[in-house]
């Protein structure tokens, strides 16, 4: 306090003057009020009152009763934690106490050492606190609570790593210390979750420091283990255009960058703002990035054709920017450029250092999202519109025309000239605008299905438009066109639920409200010669209980136990992929994985649905090719994470392989990419399609920025991996969400569509693993031409020499020990390829593929031997007869 406003008191030792002031009062003034001191007086007069229970009598209280409130400073699950916690360090110290004499590396000993000093001084701690506060520190614990707690290393991998050495024990170590750490911070969440826990602040301040500390020792754990893998694809080199990459069975065909208009050429690779913007300094030195950004400034804007357009060289005002994409053409030429090309140009433009920073995030604004095929036309998605290429040699795709409509998902289908795209997000506008939608409730805003007319794939335009109460993530073409020229639709719609003012009939959940637009699939009509009478005809609910009706019928959300998945309620489906030939659907639907029959379309029935304790998010299904199998996928971290760390359960975030056994799914396995990624690359199983080997189950995996996985699951209960390619993270520094969004194969090739980079193509190449005739068979494959994510169709082979040859390849690398025996019918095989190419006949070679496919060592090969009747078929002059061999008997 200042002297110069405060008043100096004395004592009062006059008694006429306490006289005067009163006989119980001492009276303090200060600048703002005076006070008025009454020693050895009650504060209060009043009586402390302390109400009962609702219609009971309240009761008065004295001072001391007042204050004797129960003692919350701690509670049994404080204590629980405290005591648990002990041992459970004490192991992760016998665990660093072997590293000195077993291990050469220095990081690990470091490791070591900061866990046994840290973790040595934080049970003294415990105990301390323990003991001060009358409780146990050493609370008698069974074995089977020992081994409980979460992350402890069982006695088999006590015993195991004890008994390892060098490089092995590194790993080990690392392995086991990492889950253990994790084990702790699960420890801390379990504590939290407590009523009243962790009240006490020393309690408080512990239990963070246990998060954060171990938190950052598992990211170094992770990044030195990353370094031990022997799988090329672990620690690759970052970078946008010049990440380091691994490729094994494949070949590389064109890396294609992103067209114009489809990326900000001022950051192509999407990096955060904060690491592009250019700051601003004034003169008097101080940074105004800030000010700039609230605002509102921005980039140059990107003119109808892709160009960019700087305020220095007079670019449009806003007024002037287009605001719907009526006032250009949805059409972009192919002529401006692309992503690579014009990212180092546009960062050396003199307009673009003066320019004003772009508060916007990049994330998803432009990325690339699913594709679709028809003949020799490829269509890829995007959260911006779409792409259309045309497919050229060796599968190379050309550009036609980029399409302008942002709105996300972006994901698509074909029937014939007919494109559907998802919109998903509440930006998306009627009228394809780029400037949004910023009322909370607009007639101009768009979330369902668009519907272009791409019969001019210059030039597509939109015809219909459906409107849905969660937009549409994804969609599935069912059936048709049925007698009546209609296509069904089933929509997936997993966004928040619309206000009812905007789009009538949509209601969000509420108790008892069966209304909602939760827990449904919406089923949509679309009239072929008319689009724009499509519309919603059922919004069935599939999760529904059949016994009492009651809509959440299936998983209601939460974990499955200790140490399970935390998995999400079903209320959506991610995917539906239709088999519409077998009238069956597979639903990938959050919580759970659902078999649907669809016989009748419009009303798919439920017929059975399983879960999984590893999975979190069931995102996709496939079938494979007799439709037998089913293959699931689980987005674990919702496809933005980090998922497949050294750390990460190699179930979580997987593909769950189940046969289809009486119209139920029978789990056989999991199967997840086995190379380490780094934390700054989003990893986890997406989006993939069968390659279509005959005899075989093959499928291609996207993993975000884990690359792609060609699987073989053949085997359901022991799937392999076959084939792989990945690069390096985008950035070094910051996780960008990016790498494969989708990988399908389509005639021979697959396609991959890169998130942030764009689209690439592969091919096969001959491996111990499959062989050119296998390849050389599914390029032969008849697809349909046509391929819908979330669609299948039944493949078919011809009859040709190759597919036999792919099929006795296939019985011979089981039963390698008959290649001899067999060198004959191989000779035949291709003698029979030359005549056919010749358009030639052979009643003497016809004869002797039947006999080959009568042979008695190949009863058990079944499609290899109807194989070989179809091609006798085909070079047989007449009905095949029989080869007269020289020990056969022979007829006069």
């Amino acid at each position: 306090m200042n002297p110069q406003h405060s008043f100096f008191l004395t004592p009062i030792d006059d008694p006429d003057a306490y006289a005067r002031v009163g006989p119980r009062c001492v009276v303090v003034f200060t600048l703002a009020a005076f006070i008025c001191l009454i020693p050895n007086a009650p504060i209060s007069a009043q009586p402390v009152v302390q109400p009962g229970a609702p219609g009971e009598v309240s009761r008065d209280l004295s001072a001391e009763q007042a204050i004797a409130i129960a003692n919350t400073s701690y509670t049994k699950s404080d204590v629980r934690f405290m005591q648990n916690m002990i041992p459970h360090h004490r192991q992760a110290l016998a665990m660093a106490a072997l590293a000195p004499v077993r291990t050469n590396s220095l990081n690990i000993l470091e490791i070591a050492g900061r866990i046994d000093a840290s973790q040595d001084d934080e049970i003294a701690f415990m105990t301390q606190w323990l003991e001060q506060r009358g409780e146990d520190s050493e609370r008698p614990m069974s074995q089977l609570e020992h081994h409980a707690m979460r992350g402890m290393a069982t006695a088999e991998q006590m015993q195991a790593l004890t008994g390892a050495s060098g490089v092995a024990f590194d790993r080990q170590f690392l392995t086991l210390m990492i889950a253990h750490h994790e084990g702790a911070i699960e420890m801390v969440d379990d504590l939290m979750e407590q009523p009243g826990s962790a009240y006490d602040p020393v309690l408080f301040e512990f239990t963070n420091d246990v998060t954060k500390d171990q938190s950052k020792e598992i990211e170094l754990m992770h990044e030195i283990l990353l370094s031990l893998s022997e799988d090329p694809r672990a620690g690759l080199a970052a970078g946008f255009d010049d990440a380091g990459e691994a490729i094994w069975n494949l070949r590389k065909i064109i890396a294609l960058p992103k067209p114009a208009g489809f990326y900000d050429p001022a950051n192509p690779a999407e990096l955060p703002p904060e690491r592009f913007l250019k700051k601003t300094i004034a003169e008097d030195g101080e940074d105004h990035t800030e000010s700039a950004l609230s605002n509102g400034a921005r980039h140059a804007p990107l003119g109808p054709m892709g160009e960019h357009h700087s305020e220095a060289d007079g670019a449009m005002s806003d007024a002037a920017l287009p605001t719907s994409a009526n006032d250009y053409d949805l059409a972009t030429p192919v002529s401006g450029g692309n992503a690579r090309e014009n990212a180092d140009a546009s960062a050396d433009k003199d307009d673009y250092e003066d320019s004003k920073p772009d508060p916007r995030s990049p994330m998803l604004s432009f990325s690339n999202t699913d594709i679709a095929f028809r003949d020799d036309v490829m269509v890829a998605g995007s959260y911006h519109g779409f792409n259309v290429y045309q497919l050229g040699d060796d599968g190379h795709p050309d550009l036609t025309a980029s399409v302008v409509c942002p709105g996300g998902q972006g994901d698509v289908s074909i029937f014939d000239d007919l494109l559907i795209m998802s919109v998903e997000e509440t930006r998306g506008r009627v009228d394809c605008g780029l400037e949004g939608v910023t009322d909370e409730i607009s007639e101009d805003r768009f979330r369902g299905l668009r519907i272009f007319d791409i019969s001019d794939l210059t030039r597509p335009k939109q015809v219909g438009a459906v409107q849905t109460c969660r937009g549409s993530h994804t969609h599935s073409v069912v059936s048709g066109p049925d007698a009546d020229g209609k296509l069904i639709v089933y929509n997936s719609g997993i966004s928040r639920v619309r206000d009812e003012e905007e789009l009538p009939g949509c209601f969000d959940e509420s108790p008892g409200d069966d209304r909602t637009a939760l827990f449904r699939i919406d089923v949509i009509e679309i009239p072929v010669d008319n689009p724009a009478a499509s519309r919603i005809i059922d919004s069935p609910t599939v999760f529904a209980d059949p016994e009492t009706g009651a809509l959440a019928g299936l998983w209601r959300g939460g974990d499955h136990g200790e140490d399970t998945q935390e998995t999400s309620r079903t209320d959506e489906c991610h995917d539906i992929t239709v088999f519409p030939s077998l009238n069956l659907a597979a639903g990938a639907c959050s919580g759970n994985g659902i078999l649907f029959d669809i016989t009748d379309p419009r009303a798919p029935e439920r017929i059975d649905a399983v879960s999984d304790s590893g999975f979190a998010y069931w995102h996709s299904a496939t079938f494979n090719n007799d439709g037998n199998k089913v293959l699931f996928t689980d987005e674990w971290g919702g496809g933005t994470r980090p998922r497949c760390r050294t750390y990460d359960p190699l179930t979580w975030g997987a593909d769950a392989i189940y046969d289809i056994v009486d119209g139920k799914l029978v789990f056989r396995s999991h199967f997840k990419m086995p190379a380490p990624q780094g934390e700054t690359e989003n990893c986890v199983a997406h989006n993939g399609s069968i390659i279509p080997v005959p005899g075989r189950d093959i499928f291609v995996q996207a993993w975000y920025q884990g690359g792609l996985s060609i699987i073989d699951f053949t085997d359901s209960a022991n799937p392999i991996e076959i084939a792989y390619f990945d690069r390096g993270p985008i950035d070094d520094t910051d996780l960008v969400t990016g790498g494969y969004w989708s990988t399908y194969w389509y005639q021979g090739r697959i396609y991959g569509t890169e998130i942030i980079r764009g689209i690439d193509v592969f091919a096969l190449v001959p491996s111990e693993h499959i062989s050119a005739n296998e390849i050389a068979a599914a390029e032969m494959a008849n697809q349909g031409g046509l391929f819908n994510p979330q669609q299948q169709f039944p493949v078919t082979w011809p009859p040709e020499p190759t597919v036999s040859l792919a099929y006795l390849d296939q019985w011979l690398r089981a039963h390698p020990d008959r290649h001899q025996t067999l060198e004959a019918l191989y000779e035949t095989l291709h003698a029979a390829d030359t005549i056919l190419k010749n358009k030639g006949q052979d009643a003497a070679l016809a004869a002797s593929l039947a006999d080959w496919a009568n042979a008695t060592e190949l009863s058990t090969a079944t499609a290899l031997q109807e194989s070989l009747r179809a091609i006798s078929r085909r070079v047989s002059v007449g009905p095949p007869t029989r080869l007269i061999s020289q020990s056969a008997p022979q007829e006069n």
